[in-house]
């Protein structure tokens, strides 16, 4: 079995707060990485990056969490497979240059993240 989860969001409203406390808590180095444009802070080690940090706007109404990213090996049919299963797109398929993904929420309101990797 490959590995449950590839990467982690950590969806917050106080970025600096979360960053102090996971890197004071545990240790666990943050590096500014360039993505869209940007310099994003991501937990990253010799291997590269495992979890980025996503900001809640203000009055956005969504509680703080850790999102897991799910590997898929074709998007579309596991997002059909979901849906058939009882759960909610949140996000619909979004491509971006290192792979491309679909929020979804299960039957139980939990977040999940369908991640295919761009081929390599």
């Amino acid at each position: 079995m490959t590995p449950p989860f590839v990467f982690f969001d950590l969806r917050t409203s106080d970025v600096e707060a979360a960053r102090s406390f996971y890197t004071e808590l545990f240790g666990w180095p943050v590096a500014e990485l360039p993505m869209g444009g940007k310099q994003i802070p991501m937990f990253a080690d010799e291997t590269g990056p495992w979890a980025g940090f996503t900001p809640i706007a203000e009055g956005d109404g969504r509680a703080p969490q850790w999102v897991p990213y799910a590997p898929v090996d074709d998007l579309d049919k596991p997002t059909e497979q979901a849906k058939a299963l009882g759960a909610t797109v949140v996000r619909e398929r979004t491509d971006l240059p290192v792979g491309s993904l679909v929020v979804i929420n299960d039957p139980t309101g939990a977040t999940l993240v369908l991640w295919e990797p761009r081929a390599q």
